[in-house]
């Protein structure tokens, strides 16, 4: 099943763009953020894998075993922050995991081939 788009791409790529160019204000990185996760999900798609950037938003993507209750069993977590700088590629997966800013638990849960986005910015 193919994630639903919510945001316009071209109004999402210029959230990433201006957020990227260091207009962090709340609203332009909410935006940014609820894109970028609109965009992992429909270039991996499944629903093995829970991605949260609190408070701005959650998906599901990878294909694998689907979860439905509880906790799932891979969770990648982070703030919106670390999440859009590793999505605009200004920080990398090993580094973000190794310095302890991605909570990333269970075997599915390395996005290191997903990130980053690859948009013009």
């Amino acid at each position: 099943m193919v994630a639903r788009r919510r945001i316009d791409k071209r109004e999402g790529i210029a959230a990433l763009s201006a957020w990227n160019a260091g207009e962090r204000n709340r609203a332009t990185t909410a935006l940014a953020v609820r894109f970028s996760l609109e965009e992992v999900a429909a270039r991996a798609p499944g629903n093995s894998v829970e991605v949260r950037v609190p408070p701005f938003g959650v998906t599901q993507c990878i294909e694998g075993p689907r979860h439905t209750r509880g906790t799932p069993p891979n969770v990648v977590e982070t703030d919106a922050v670390t999440w859009l700088s590793l999505v605009t590629g200004t920080l990398s997966w090993e580094a973000a995991v190794s310095a302890g800013q991605v909570a990333a638990s269970g075997t599915r849960t390395d996005l290191g081939q997903l990130l980053p986005l690859g948009f013009p910015f």
